[in-house]
This record gives structure tokens, C-alpha cells and sequence, in this order.
């Protein structure tokens, strides 16, 4: 039995982007619930929920959905402002280390880590990976790309060494956790669980890195309960939506509330979601939407990093 007062994270354990967020609940203390989706498409449960947004992980409470670890972190400090994943001396800088972190340092990543071990992976999970990023998986291609990507990811590696040790400090963000160190931390811990002899590699030259990451594993998850994908489907169709209204007047592109709007990312897994806009402003974008069997959702999409189109 669900409990729609608590979060709900659709994710699955091998996903970079859901520990930065599974990390957030246990900084927060913050209990939620888990369901397990699958790596690979279709996800069935998921899609009618999102409106069709495949990326993993997506964040729900009760029935409005939160697409992109960059809006569902901004979102549990909104709803759960004790113990602050942001700072309020580093409000603004948090966000920018954190598009870095899950753009440049993760594109450096990936080809590390199936240059490596793509040749092992199974040819259903390339083809669903050539489907989410738009073009081929190929893993000769990462492969010679690897080296030179390997430079990168020990460069943005020293980035994490040379701040602790300007500082002194356990963390990034200062004696304490925060977003930057979750942000940050996404890419150590993939490459370590992955493909462990680059990390090992990669890292040797940064013991204060190193010890870093180490302590933001430690945080932990939090208390968290399983649940079935049915479960969380239930919540989402026996809740409203937050009364939620207001849309920027200063929409560059003119948009209003009530106008249909079509959301895609701008990068990778560019499935397009249309909906009502019920809601706006440089930081998200929310629109309305009605599905079988399912009643009225509001999903909910940062604005850095996603287009909106009216129609």
C-alpha cells in the first residue's frame, strides 16, 4: 500500500542520476518510496504517467510528476526545507555545478565506461540506447574515444581535489553536504560501479577526492519503502494535483496559461509531452494533462535543458 503523503522515485539501481537523488533523500532524512522501472523500453507504468518522458529517474507526489533531477532536487527543498540540498550562499552557483556535472563531467563518463565494457553489453540495451540518444551505440567509436576522454574526466576529477584542499573542508559545499557534492559525486560513483580499474586509475592521483566521495557514499538513501508500479499509479489517480497557478508574464516566447504547450529535452530522449500550461517561470514549466483511466496529472519540467513550443 502506498502512502501518498511521501515521495515516490521510479528509478532503477544501476542509474547515475537516481542516486544523485536517492543520496538527496538520505542527506534530507526524508522517507520515500521506490519503484523499480525497467532500464530499457517500453514502460508501461511509467509513459502514461510522464506523457511519454522515458529518462530516468522521475520524481512523483501524489499526482503531479517531476521530470529531470534538476527539478525534482529544487522541488524536495521546496516541499522539505529542513536540512537544505542548497545553501543560501550558494543559491544560483549550486544549479550551474550541477548542469556541469550532469553534462560535461557524464559525457565524459560514458565513453570511459563502454569503451570499456560495451562489447559485454547486450544488443536490446544498445538499441534502446540508440533510440533514447538519437544516434548510434557504437562502441568502436567509444572505444577510440576513450583515451582522450579519460584526459577529461581525470581533468574535472582535479577540479573536486584542488577545491578541498583550498578549503580544508569534508565537502564541496562547505563542513556539510550539499547539491554540489551530490552533483558531483554521480559521475565517481558510475565510473567506480562500472567500470572500477579507470576509476582506480583516474582517481590515485586525488586521495582527497577519493576520501570525498567516500563520505558522500556514506550519506545513504534514507528510509525507504518498495512499492509496486500499480501502487504508485493508484496514488496518481486517487490525488489532485497542487494547486499550482501563475505562468511568467515575461514568457519570451509569449506563452500563456491555458495555451497547449510541447515540452522535449534539448539534448537526448527528445520525447516530446504536450499538455495545458497551468504554470511557468525561469525555472520550470508545468503543464496539465488527462489520461485514461487516470484523471489529470501536472508534469513538471525544468526550463534549462528542455524547449516549449506552444502547439
Amino acid at each position: 500500500m502506498a502512502d501518498a503523503s511521501l515521495p515516490i522515485l521510479h528509478h532503477y539501481p544501476s542509474s547515475p542520476f537516481s542516486e544523485k537523488v536517492r543520496l538527496a533523500f538520505g542527506l534530507k532524512g526524508l522517507a520515500w518510496q521506490s519503484v523499480d522501472i525497467p532500464v530499457m523500453m517500453p514502460k508501461p507504468d511509467l509513459t502514461p504517467l510522464t506523457g511519454g518522458y522515458r529518462r530516468t529517474p522521475v520524481l512523483q507526489i501524489g499526482a503531479d510528476i517531476y521530470c529531470d533531477t534538476q527539478l525534482i532536487l529544487r522541488e524536495l527543498d521546496r516541499r522539505w526545507p529542513e536540512r537544505p540540498l542548497v545553501k543560501p550562499e550558494h543559491k544560483g552557483l549550486a544549479w550551474m555545478v550541477s548542469m556541469w556535472a550532469d553534462r560535461q563531467f557524464f559525457q565524459a563518463s560514458v565513453p570511459v565506461i563502454f569503451g570499456a565494457i560495451g562489447y559485454n553489453i547486450p544488443d536490446a540495451f544498445k538499441r534502446d540506447r540508440e533510440q533514447l540518444m538519437g544516434r548510434p551505440f557504437d562502441v568502436e567509436q567509444m572505444k577510440q574515444a576513450a583515451p582522450l576522454l579519460r584526459d577529461q574526466w581525470r581533468s574535472q576529477a582535479a577540479w573536486v581535489e584542488e577545491q578541498l584542499a583550498a578549503t580544508g573542508r569534508d565537502f564541496l559545499a562547505g563542513k556539510e553536504p550539499g547539491l554540489v557534492d551530490l552533483a558531483a559525486h554521480m559521475n565517481f560513483w558510475f565510473l567506480r560501479g562500472a567500470y572500477r580499474p579507470a576509476y582506480d586509475q583516474l582517481v590515485a592521483p586525488f586521495a582527497r577526492a577519493e576520501a570525498w566521495a567516500e563520505r558522500v557514499d556514506a550519506i545513504g538513501h534514507g528510509p525507504v519503502t518498495q512499492i509496486e508500479a500499480a501502487a504508485a499509479v493508484d496514488v496518481a489517480r486517487q490525488s489532485m494535483p497542487e494547486a499550482r497557478s501563475g505562468v511568467d508574464p515575461r514568457e519570451p516566447q509569449g506563452l500563456r496559461a491555458g495555451d497547449f504547450v510541447t515540452v522535449t529535452a534539448d539534448d537526448y530522449g527528445r520525447d516530446p509531452v504536450y499538455g495545458k500550461l497551468v504554470a511557468s517561470d525561469p525555472y520550470q514549466i508545468s503543464l496539465q494533462r488527462s489520461a485514461d483511466d487516470l484523471g489529470d496529472v501536472v508534469v513538471h519540467f525544468p526550463r534549462v535543458g528542455y524547449t516549449a513550443r506552444r502547439g
